[in-house]
């Protein structure tokens, strides 16, 4: 891949050549290592090198057209303007996007050096001792149907004609692990985790063992409970992924497209017990996938979306910014159409509670540890969900197993119902997120 000055020189000799006096370019490139393994031998291998090249052009009459590529060498990036300057006399007429005017303002100064990526040998050979080190833990524990050991390469740049010039690259590795057993005369069971690290060195591979191993034990044992309503207690993944499922409540485009649970004049309103403040912040020394700019150049930054409890800032690209009177956030995706998504959730405590909880003395609590089927149990527009969960009852620190049982109810009344959000917060690929307590949530058991 040239370099993005080399891009830069070549993309301004080309585009006055045909006349263009308005462009910028987007792309990333990710060189991708990842193993599975079975029974002890390897079940898949994966090497990729993916390359994606985002053009846009403005014409004279200020309308705009898009058009991708994958090849970056002169004739290619020649090709993709002259493309996209004839795809922008059918451009949109209304609320055309435009450079972002942070395009050329600094970036954060986060270290974005990449790791040595290791060999595939060295891959499934730690992997095939991690299965094994998981299924001798316990008798009950027969297979670990699914498991990967990834190592990730990524670089990034953007440009336009107006003197922006970024680029950035980053590594990270991965690891999940889920776990199956078999017993006579019961369910099998299931449990996982999953860890990230910038690189194959630091990845807590054991920690992920230890977890995994740890939550399906503590499966074995189940037992159905009555339904009715529970106080409820969140980890970190579980919350983080009704928060995902109903970002939209931030998100500035989906609330200009009418398909939000937010409005233009829900900002500065009440959403959330006071005891709640989240925040999506990019630049958080946790996050391993940091981004120092988004698809269109702005730097990204922390955003405080709820101050305890109340609904502070929306996610912006610079087209929603300019139409709600607003600052881009970093959060823009570009293509041919421009979207907005967060970064990196980080939830902490807002106010004080009036009383602290502790899973060690709690009774009749339910502590949910993951949520599944957000893709069919969850109306985001509604703001309803039920969900089937894996969790457990707590009896003064004691953790039972749930057999099979569902969670439903309203994330908007779930966010008022909090009651505690504990100080010591659990790192999940989505973001950074104590425990959380809430009251009274409906729970469908036998």
């Amino acid at each position: 891949m040239p370099t993005i000055k080399e891009l830069a020189s070549y993309a301004e000799a080309s585009a006055h050549q045909l006349g263009i006096k308005k462009f910028d370019i987007y792309g990333s490139s990710v060189d991708e290592t990842s193993v599975q393994v079975e029974q002890g031998e390897p079940k898949q291998v994966k090497a990729s090198n993916r390359s994606s090249v985002i053009v846009r052009v403005w014409n004279e009459n200020n309308t705009m057209g898009v058009t991708s590529t994958t090849d970056v060498d002169p004739q290619g990036v020649e090709l993709a303007l002259k493309t996209a300057y004839e795809a922008s006399f059918f451009g949109v007429k209304e609320h055309v996007p435009d450079f972002s005017p942070e395009a050329t303002a600094p970036t954060a100064d986060v270290p974005n050096e990449k790791a040595p990526q290791a060999p595939v040998s060295t891959l499934i050979e730690k992997l095939v001792a991690v299965e094994k080190e998981v299924i001798n833990a316990h008798p009950a524990i027969k297979a670990v149907p699914y498991n990967g050991l990834a190592q990730r390469d990524i670089d990034r740049f953007y440009l336009n004609n107006d003197g922006a010039l970024r680029e950035e690259a980053r590594s990270y590795a991965s690891i999940y692990l889920y776990s199956k057993t078999e017993q006579d005369g019961k369910k099998p069971r299931s449990a996982g985790d999953f860890k990230l690290s910038r690189g194959l060195e630091g990845l807590d591979i054991q920690g992920c063992v230890q977890k995994t191993v740890e939550k399906t034990i503590s499966h074995l044992n189940y037992r159905k409970i009555k339904s009715g309503k529970y106080r409820v207690v969140l980890s970190a993944d579980a919350f983080l992924s009704l928060l995902g499922a109903f970002s939209n409540l931030f998100n500035a485009q989906s609330i200009l497209d009418k398909q939000s649970l937010s409005t233009p004049e829900s900002l500065g309103t009440q959403i959330a017990s006071p005891l709640l403040s989240v925040y999506d912040d990019a630049l958080h020394p946790d996050n391993i996938s940091a981004e120092t700019f988004d698809g269109e150049g702005t730097p990204t930054r922390r955003v405080p979306l709820i101050a305890e409890g109340v609904l502070s800032s929306f996610l912006h690209s610079t087209g929603t910014a300019k139409r709600m009177n607003a600052e881009p956030t970093g959060h823009a995706n570009i293509g041919a159409k421009v979207t907005v998504s967060p970064h990196f959730y980080h939830v902490v405590r807002g106010q004080p509670a009036e009383h602290e909880y502790s899973l060690t003395d709690a009774e009749n609590v339910i502590l949910i540890d993951d949520l599944q089927a957000l893709h069919a149990g969850v109306n985001s527009l509604q703001g309803s969900f039920s969900l089937p969960f894996d969790g457990w009852l707590v009896e003064k620190g004691e953790l039972t197993s749930l057999d099979s049982a569902t969670i439903a109810g309203d994330f908007r009344e779930l966010l008022k119902s909090i009651i505690f959000v504990e100080e010591e917060a659990e790192l999940t690929p989505g973001g950074l997120c104590p425990r959380i307590w809430v009251e009274g949530l409906s729970i469908t058991g036998e």
